[in-house]
């Protein structure tokens, strides 16, 4: 598989933020996010080939693992290195874009998906695939990155034209810019997280963190 970076550090996301967890990022995108804040993942040739055996080499005795990309689905060897690290009693988080069929994931309590749901500033609301909602548990959970309010109109109306049995996050685009979703969400009452992107608060922009 291709791999941009591994690194240890704190999940900055989602239902585990806070975490201390151990990255393995693959290259490759099969979407152009136009706020895609990870364009160094976006090409397979960023990346360089290890086998599952390296990864699991480098990812040691580290408890939590997240899967992210690029897409990792986009990796036919990502589907056998989630069943490895579920064997040797890891939690995983695997991030994806919402794009890709789900089918191939193991099903396992220990896998938490954390999957996409493309709203318009990014241009790619139209490639989702929607049977993936059918996949996700408790759980699981389902982003939605928001810039402004068409994509905060866009989810609510999603949400509301496919309702979930799964945990349901806001972020803003750039992950730190939270007052406008976070008032708009309590007026509006919905049934969501709001939540930043940890890591940059901490650390900014950097990569690997």
């Amino acid at each position: 598989m291709k791999v941009v970076e591994y690194f240890a550090s704190l999940q900055g996301e989602g239902i585990t933020i806070g975490l201390q967890t151990y990255f393995v990022r693959t290259a490759g995108c099969n979407l152009h996010c136009s706020w895609c804040d990870t364009k160094y993942a976006q090409r397979p040739e960023d990346g360089r080939e290890m086998s599952v055996d390296q990864v699991m080499d480098i990812i040691g005795d580290a408890h939590s693992v997240c899967v992210t990309g690029g897409e990792p689905l986009e990796q036919p060897d990502t589907p056998e290195l989630l069943r490895r690290l579920v064997a040797a009693g890891k939690t995983v988080v695997l991030e994806t874009n919402g794009s890709k069929d789900l089918s191939a994931v193991p099903d396992s309590n220990r896998i938490v998906i954390s999957m996409d749901i493309k709203c318009p500033s990014s241009g790619m609301q139209d490639r989702m695939y929607l049977p993936n909602l059918e996949v996700l548990t408790r759980k699981d959970q389902l982003k939605f990155i928001i810039a402004d309010h068409i994509d905060l109109n866009y989810a609510e109306r999603f949400l509301r034209e496919h309702p979930v049995h799964t945990n349901v996050i806001f972020s803003p685009v750039g992950g730190v810019d939270l007052k406008m979703l976070a008032e708009e969400v309590v007026s509006r009452r919905l049934d969501v997280r709001v939540l930043p992107q940890l890591h940059k608060i901490i650390w900014g922009e950097k990569k690997g963190c």
